[in-house]
């Protein structure tokens, strides 16, 4: 039974991730064509700039610098379930 829940964790982070990069994507698509884009690209940036404005810049800072941590651990290969720090298999 946990096997299925840890899949079903893993399947939906990675789910997360890959909606969070096409955000990025699209983002970036909008930086570097402007106006010209498209209406579904600028609606995404207008929506990711009313959420930005909406918070506060440090808490909006904070979990920047958080999810930034938390790639570059996961990245790493750190795990605390290891003594050493480092997960025995990659999958």
């Amino acid at each position: 039974m946990w096997k299925y829940v840890a899949t079903a964790k893993q399947v939906l982070w990675e789910f997360v991730e890959l909606g969070f990069l096409a955000v990025l994507a699209l983002i970036l698509i909008h930086l570097l064509l402007g106006p010209g884009a498209g209406g579904y690209v600028a609606s995404v940036a207008d929506n990711v700039t009313k959420f930005a404005s909406a918070t506060s810049s440090g808490l909006l800072g904070i979990v920047i610098i958080l999810a930034i941590v938390y790639l570059v651990l996961r990245r790493a290969g750190w795990s605390h379930s290891q003594p050493g720090g480092r997960t025995s298999a990659r999958k």
